[in-house]
């Protein structure tokens, strides 16, 4: 399902999803620069299928984790896909997204379990579990966990992602 070809490196330009930066700043009166990521905060839904007593994941592949399991002395372009595959890149994860919507945070928690698993979950089934901050060392992004149990009734579409974004996702239970 994930056949990677083609593959480059590239100096990053303009994104509308992260912004390289350096701060600078003094600790305990040492002097310091610290290179950061400005990325979007994000949701993520731990997901229970309540009929067949099941959590639900998903899986897709990552660029960063395919070119951080590539030795860095071989992190030339082109990549070699037949030495390694697009299998190093694919990771099982919980159903997530971005904050880039004007809307409530469960509201687009409903979202992402629909778009990406298939699951039409009503608003006061999604519970917020936690905030807390990932990617601490580089961006500092604020996350938001939650909770929605669903039932093989809920279930109106295969789920996937949005194919027409490019989005590439399979639903594991």
């Amino acid at each position: 399902m994930f056949n990677v070809s083609n593959v480059s490196i590239s100096k990053t330009a303009n994104s509308k999803y992260v912004k390289p930066f350096s701060i600078n700043y003094t600790l305990n009166g040492f002097k310091k620069t610290w290179d950061l990521i400005e990325t979007h905060n994000s949701v993520s839904i731990v997901i229970y299928n309540h009929t067949r007593n099941v959590l639900v994941f998903v899986k897709q592949f990552r660029p960063g984790v395919y070119i951080n399991s590539i030795p860095e002395e071989d992190r030339v372009s082109p990549i070699d896909t037949n030495k390694y595959p697009s299998s190093l890149g694919v990771t099982l994860e919980l159903c997530a997204g971005i904050i880039d919507k004007d809307k409530p945070l469960e509201q687009i928690a409903r979202e992402e379990i629909l778009e990406e698993c298939g699951y039409d979950v009503p608003l006061d089934k999604i519970r917020k579990i936690k905030n807390y901050r990932g990617a601490v060392g580089f961006a500092g992004e604020h996350q938001t966990l939650f909770y929605a149990e669903v039932t093989d009734n809920m279930k109106v579409s295969q789920g996937g992602g949005l194919a027409e974004s490019g989005e590439f996702i399979e639903v594991v239970e």
